[in-house]
């Protein structure tokens, strides 16, 4: 069973995820947040992984610590889900074409935490939505799962295309990198023995 449920608890949020790998997409994210709700919406139904988010956060201050945190905790179930990484793709890539934007991600879940993210928006907010906080999500993201994650925008216009085309790209990596492989079910995915 390839599922993780995760707490955290700071003096800035109180957030649960559980996440289930072999899923089918499923969704329940409920941060206060209404675009990165969208967001990781977007994230569940394109990786087929099913996630589950509940986050009490400052939204008082900003959303920047609900935004972050959430992608700290959802870094940490991914990791929890994938054990030992046995078996796995473990190397996943995607161009997401959405309207003007086209946005490439290439992913290893190496265990070996690096973002390269090359998003520029057109404007500093989608609605109240600071699009700095998008690289804030993918840094947690990164940080926390062990991904070296590489973003880059091809064509953008509209800032909420190449956020969800973002989003979108990386829920498709995800998807393919977290895949059993069955031609090595039983093998590390790694010369070394280990990730």
């Amino acid at each position: 069973m390839r599922q993780a449920d995760i707490t955290r608890k700071t003096a800035e949020t109180a957030i649960s995820v559980k996440v289930d790998l072999d899923g089918t997409g499923r969704y329940d994210i409920r941060t206060g947040v209404g675009f990165f709700d969208h967001m990781m919406d977007q994230l569940a139904r394109h990786s087929l992984i099913d996630i589950t988010l509940r986050c009490e956060g400052d939204l008082h201050i900003d959303d920047h610590h609900t935004v972050e945190d959430c992608g700290i905790a959802l870094g940490q179930a991914l990791t929890q889900a994938l054990g030992d990484k046995r078996g796995i793709r473990r190397y996943g890539s995607f161009h997401l074409a959405m309207d003007d934007a086209l946005v490439r991600c290439a992913l290893d879940l190496s265990g070996r935490p690096y973002l390269v993210c090359n998003l520029p928006f057109p404007a500093a907010k989608i609605g109240s939505f600071d699009t700095e906080l998008v690289r804030e999500f993918f840094q947690a993201l990164s940080t926390h799962g062990g991904i070296t994650l590489h973003l880059d925008l091809i064509h953008g216009l509209n800032g909420h295309h190449i956020a969800e085309a973002a989003f979108k790209a990386v829920a498709r990596s995800l998807r393919e990198a977290v895949e059993p492989d069955p031609r090595a079910a039983s093998a590390i995915p790694s010369t070394k023995g280990m990730l």
